[in-house]
């Protein structure tokens, strides 16, 4: 789930034992240091632009991509900038060392791991840095139970995307108009009630033909 407090309270007021069971994962985390990184992308660029220097300019979603995905021309523009002494570079590197911090088993042993990146993290001169580091160590705990726990949000996001895709392709139909929509948009519908059922609904209802896979 996401950090905000709102959240986390409504949790602890209904779920006993909710701060054994909440988990920050990964997909969370990275939003908030992908968010840092851009901010301090941001201030940069527009001081490098000032003295003529157009190094970070069109570089914006480079930064925020997971490298994996690149293909080979985009890596090596990309690269160019990433290994230079740029500030935005020192932040990319700190989010990503956070992104493999996500392996272990043992509470003791992330939370250390995890303690280490945020003396890192405060160490430099990068605010934008610093407030996401300081929300992570205040939700730290969460963070190891995602970790010892092994829970992701990965299918809930999947889902949430394919719901504001259909959302968006909806715009401007009325009821009228429902039997007029596409096939493709029929199969996401669909595929939504699918992934809904596997992921919220108990396995034994996983058996049936509506749902098998």
């Amino acid at each position: 789930m996401d950090m905000w407090q709102g959240y986390i309270g409504a949790t602890r007021e209904y779920v006993p034992n909710a701060d054994s069971i909440i988990c920050f994962d990964k997909f969370h985390v990275a939003q908030y240091l992908g968010d840092a990184v851009d901010k301090v992308r941001r201030k940069e660029n527009k001081e490098l632009l000032q003295n003529g220097d157009e190094t970070l300019k069109g570089s914006r979603y480079y930064w925020l991509q997971n490298p994996i995905n690149m293909d080979s021309k985009t890596e090596q523009e990309f690269e160019a900038i990433r290994d230079s002494s740029l500030r935005t570079a020192k932040a990319w590197a700190i989010k990503e060392h956070a992104m493999c911090l996500w392996n272990y088993t043992y509470r003791a042993v992330a939370t250390k791991h995890w303690t280490f990146w945020y003396n890192w993290a405060c160490s430099t001169d990068l605010e934008p840095v610093h407030k996401a580091a300081e929300t992570i160590k205040n939700n730290l705990w969460g963070i190891v139970n995602a970790i010892a726990l092994k829970r992701t949000n990965a299918a809930a996001e999947s889902m949430n995307s394919r719901i504001q895709r259909l959302k968006s392709r909806a715009r401007g139909f009325r009821v009228e108009h429902v039997s007029k929509l596409s096939s493709s948009s029929t199969v996401l519908i669909l595929s939504c009630i699918r992934r809904f059922i596997h992921i919220f609904i108990p396995h034994e209802l996983g058996k049936t033909p509506f749902c098998r896979r």
